[in-house]
């Protein structure tokens, strides 16, 4: 486990074990974690998403509290992953940091609660599957838009981004402020 620059933000890479069958490794290990990170992983709901070479997703966050604590791996294909500190009073509001995961690295992710969160498969069947420490909530979950120029998130090149409906039309970050709807740093 490896902090990334955003405070509570976390990369596990995980050695892998290989011979003539094929590979293995440890995609979590609770006493790991919760030793770096100082407190468990809540399991509440696992999801799965596939996606096209292009596709954007995010930045995604839920309201606090409860929030929504992610961890995130890439089953197959790779994703340039991105992590937003939309806290509200965090020294580091408004910072990002872009780490790949694929079915090279096998890396996962770890978001706590408060953190914005994006994707661009970066392959055709990019497979992510998030662990999330609580339940969606269509009504607290919101976004910020990837492309909002304070930001300045370093996407790579690829073809035109695939986005849905909500992202391509959600606000900036400035935007969010004004409306009251991030998450305050604690």
């Amino acid at each position: 486990m490896k902090e990334l620059g955003i405070e509570g933000a976390w990369l596990h890479t995980p050695r892998q074990h290989a011979d003539h069958r094929g590979t293995l490794h440890e995609a979590y290990r609770a006493r790991e974690f919760t030793e770096a990170v100082g407190h468990p992983l809540a399991l509440a709901q696992a999801n799965v998403s596939v996606s096209r070479r292009g596709a954007l997703r995010g930045i995604h966050y839920a309201e606090l509290p409860p929030g929504q604590a992610k961890y995130v791996t890439c089953l197959r294909g790779a994703v340039l992953d991105v992590v937003v500190d939309l806290r509200l009073g965090s020294p580091g509001f408004g910072t990002w940091e872009a780490v790949e995961l694929g079915e090279h690295n096998h890396s996962a992710l770890y978001l706590p609660e408060g953190l914005g969160h994006s994707f661009l498969a970066l392959t055709d069947d990019a497979t992510v599957m998030y662990l999330c420490s609580e339940p969606y909530n269509p009504a607290r979950e919101h976004t910020v838009h990837p492309f909002d120029p304070d930001l300045a998130i370093a996407w790579p090149d690829t073809p035109e981004p695939l986005l849905s409906a909500k992202d391509a039309t959600a606000p900036t970050l400035t935007e969010a402020v004004a409306a009251g709807r991030l998450p305050r740093y604690v």
